[in-house]
């Protein structure tokens, strides 16, 4: 029978689509915060039933990407500075701890993608793409640790503060910053010094929530701080 046959267990389902979708606006600021995610909406944008739709959003509260609220519904949530501020400390206290068990186990193939990443960091001109090359450099040097639930972890604590991060590195001097210190993360990693890089990158997402937090103070409204 010459059928042109396509795996469909591994595509992805309506409500894993939404997802990935909803997440990445949120991410980049698409969907602001404090917006309401109407089911009925979204369910006519991607022509799907509201089922699906309930799906993503419940995995996004989950993440703490949005909250539910009576009368409202689904809706974006604000992270207050100190909320920010303890998800960046969290990070700082995780991946450095996930980079010590990283550094033995460092091929010339894993060091080779991190410097892909870091250059293509560093000279990329479209700001709306830093935020997914920083997050694809630092995963480059966690993943040789073959620690998959540190990595789930920080890819959560991540999604928490995404959009914020992208906010710091576009609207402050974040960017030439995380430049120079992603040379230094990197460098301490090729010299094989676990100990050095671990505290470069301690330094380096605390400096960064420094940043952010003195960014937000400046620009939020008093009621929202």
């Amino acid at each position: 029978m010459k059928v042109k046959a396509t795996d469909i267990a591994q595509m992805p389902s309506p409500a894993d689509v939404i997802f990935d979708a909803l997440r990445e606006a949120i991410a980049k600021g698409d969907i602001s915060e404090g917006q309401v995610l109407r089911q009925d909406h979204i369910a006519r944008m991607f022509n799907v039933s509201r089922i699906p739709v309930r799906e993503a959003l419940t995995r996004l509260e989950e993440q703490g990407l949005v909250s539910t609220q009576r009368y409202r519904g689904a809706v974006v949530t604000t992270l207050s500075i100190e909320e920010i501020r303890e998800v960046f400390e969290f990070r700082a206290l995780l991946e450095s701890e996930i980079l010590r068990h990283s550094i033995a186990r460092m091929s010339p193939e894993a060091l080779d993608r991190a410097k892909q990443f870091a250059h293509g960091f560093a000279t990329e001109p479209d700001s709306s793409r830093w935020g997914d090359l920083n997050r694809r450099f630092h995963y480059s040097l966690y993943e040789p640790a073959g620690r998959p639930y540190y990595l789930q972890t920080i890819s959560t604590a991540l999604d928490r503060v995404d959009r914020y991060l992208r906010a710091q590195l576009v609207l402050t001097d974040g960017m030439a910053r995380a430049r120079r210190e992603h040379q230094a993360i990197l460098d301490a990693c090729i010299a094989g010094d676990a100990e050095a890089a671990a505290q470069l990158t301690c330094e380096h997402i605390l400096g960064a929530a420094d940043s952010l937090v003195a960014f937000l103070n400046r620009t939020r409204a008093p009621e929202n701080v």
